[in-house]
């Protein structure tokens, strides 16, 4: 396992994450502790969790993933072992849909995660995405409705930096980070903490893929400059970089069977990259999820990548991905189909 130091908790965090979103929809709580056991036992010590979880949302099953790994925690006593990230979600079955990232809703908020979780801190709490209307979630363009909110309706950035601030002092959360969010948003939360002398966000949770590749456009730049790492989901596009869609199958228990609501990853531009990419992967005897998986790895603004998995065989072969080096002739390859297919899943 290759590792990386995040400056501001001093720890060295897994450059693979393990992704949990799928548990409790796809996995059982038995199964989601054999993948604990095994990330843990293949060096992925970086975690990632939400209260909203398991995704697709249910609200009879939310919070039912940090169930899954609070038993875990309690069984085996390794808590101390784990970087865990996990998030306050602004979901509509969540605080009756009112959700502000004031001081009272964080706090009530990392109350419930911690009970559910059984541990007494979190060491990256994330805002899962912004309080305000702006371009996430495949959403490319910013419109005129968007920028018709009014700031003075959402909570100010600087009372959100200061009430995870407090968090931190009380030792319930190590440090922050965003999700899902902007260039202006990110740069906004940086210059308010900046400007009041307080701790900024560590990182930003955006997707990143083959077939998403917006991250590098503006933000890596802000990554960059300002140490704010990338932790990257969605590297395999819901599974669809890992070629098992091709030719229109829809595997059995497979994500895209079971919820057809996903069809970031499926459109024609997107398979037709996807096409692409898996030839590339052929021609080089490359397996296509680790050859995905491995660029995503050697992004230099990328601080972990987070894999999901519903079998162990999945979950292994992932976290191999990070001994894995592409060629310069594959990584040229890649760059002729996105300059084909710049960006077909936003």
């Amino acid at each position: 396992m290759q590792y990386q130091k995040l400056p501001q908790i001093d720890e060295d965090v897994s450059k693979i994450c393990l992704g949990t979103m799928t548990w409790g929809q796809q996995n059982t709580e038995s199964e989601a502790h054999e993948q604990m056991d095994m990330a843990l036992s293949e060096g992925v010590n970086f975690w990632d969790t939400a209260e909203m979880y398991p995704s697709p949302p249910d609200k009879d099953k939310q919070g039912d993933t940090e169930r899954f790994m609070g038993t875990w925690f309690n069984k085996t006593k390794q808590r101390d072992k784990v970087v865990l990230a996990s998030k306050i979600s602004p979901m509509g079955f969540l605080r009756d849909g009112q959700t502000r990232f004031n001081a009272e809703q964080i706090s009530g908020a990392i109350d419930d995660n911690l009970k559910r979780l059984q541990t007494d801190y979190i060491d990256i709490y994330q805002l899962h995405w912004p309080e305000r209307q702006t371009n996430f979630f495949s959403q490319l363009g910013y419109t005129e409705e968007m920028a018709s909110q009014p700031l003075d309706d959402l909570t100010p950035f600087l009372e959100t930096i200061q009430a995870l601030n407090d968090e931190i002092k009380k030792g319930r959360i190590r440090a922050y980070g965003l999700s899902n969010d902007t260039a202006w948003g990110l740069m906004r939360y940086l210059w308010e903490a900046d400007k009041n002398g307080l701790i900024p966000p560590l990182t930003v949770q955006n997707p990143y893929s083959l077939l998403n590749r917006l991250y590098e456009i503006n933000m890596a730049e802000i990554a960059h400059r300002e140490n704010v790492g990338l932790l990257a989901y969605s590297p395999l596009g819901f599974g669809v970089l890992s070629g098992k869609y091709l030719d229109g199958k829809r595997p059995t228990g497979a994500r895209l069977t079971m919820y057809d609501r996903f069809a970031r990853y499926t459109n024609e531009e997107a398979i037709s990259a996807t096409e692409q990419y898996a030839k590339i992967a052929a021609d080089t005897g490359l397996d296509m999820a680790q050859m995905a998986l491995a660029f995503v790895n050697s992004r230099s603004f990328v601080t972990s990548n987070i894999i999901g998995a519903t079998t162990l065989e999945q979950l292994k072969s992932n976290i191999d991905s990070v001994n894995l080096t592409l060629s310069a002739d594959v990584l040229e390859a890649i760059e002729a189909v996105h300059t084909q297919h710049p960006n077909p899943s936003p």
